[in-house]
């Protein structure tokens, strides 16, 4: 991402001349206040908008709307990058999970028997076998977020975008998702989340990236000295004057 800006239809700015890389592999924690434009940067990165000023590349080419008008290349960015919306009712419109999790892959033209082995693959990694025949807005929460996960995972992407992915899960939805990211990290997916859970970023992060209430992005580099700061969090509306983190404790 280079010099990035954006604006909306409404001229009000979302995001204001950030630059940042992520390296294959890394898992990188976007915090910040709300509004300061961590949903839009993740939007940005899945191509669904693009920027008012700058560039941004995926995969060595800049990512442009010519670029996914050619149907062959959007066809190979859509299968390399999934997003899941922390809205994840939003993602779900099929009337059972099966149809769900089979649409991605039914859109990119795979044949059907191809399509029937990976959606059934993907529901027994993600333990949704038994909700197969289920009507996706009749689920827990938790059950919904795994649907619009596995959504995504069942075209097998290098980069995965996630919108708090933990928020308003309750903590044994929280603890599996968790292991499940860990394990992803492990198979050398990409992972770029938004989370207000400072708690969690030993856990999620090999980077974090601050964007603050001004759009700009403040401070790229290592969990640890984030955590460290106090200072920056306090700018960054993440920690109350008290030392409670928002999302969860600091150390002393």
């Amino acid at each position: 991402m280079r010099h990035v800006s954006y604006q909306y239809p409404t001229g009000e700015t979302a995001l204001e001349d950030i630059s940042f890389e992520v390296k294959p592999g890394e898992r990188l924690v976007l915090l910040g206040p709300n509004g300061s434009g961590k949903s839009t940067l993740l939007k940005l990165l899945a191509g669904l908008i693009f920027p008012s000023q700058g560039e941004v590349w995926a995969f060595g080419e800049p990512l442009t709307p010519a670029l996914l008008n050619e149907p062959e290349r959007a066809y190979a960015f859509r299968r390399r990058v999934g997003l899941v919306l922390q809205n994840v009712e939003a993602q779900l419109f099929c009337p059972t999970v099966w149809d769900e999790v089979a649409f991605g892959p039914l859109h990119l033209g795979w044949e059907r028997e191809q399509i029937e082995e990976r959606v059934d693959e993907t529901l027994k990694l993600m333990q949704l076998e038994s909700l197969r025949e289920r009507f996706p807005h009749r689920l827990s929460g938790g059950e919904k977020k795994k649907v619009a996960l596995a959504s995504v995972l069942v075209t097998d992407p290098e980069v995965l975008l996630l919108d708090e992915p933990t928020a308003n899960l309750d903590p044994r939805s929280q603890k599996w998702l968790l292991r499940f990211l860990t394990q992803l990290a492990g198979q050398g997916k990409t992972v770029i989340m938004a989370t207000h859970e400072l708690h969690l970023l030993p856990y999620l992060a090999d980077r974090i990236a601050i964007l603050g209430d001004d759009h700009r992005l403040w401070f790229v580099g290592a969990p640890e000295e984030v955590l460290r700061d106090r200072g920056l969090l306090l700018r960054a509306h993440l920690m109350l004057e008290e030392g409670q983190a928002f999302g969860g404790w600091l150390g002393g």
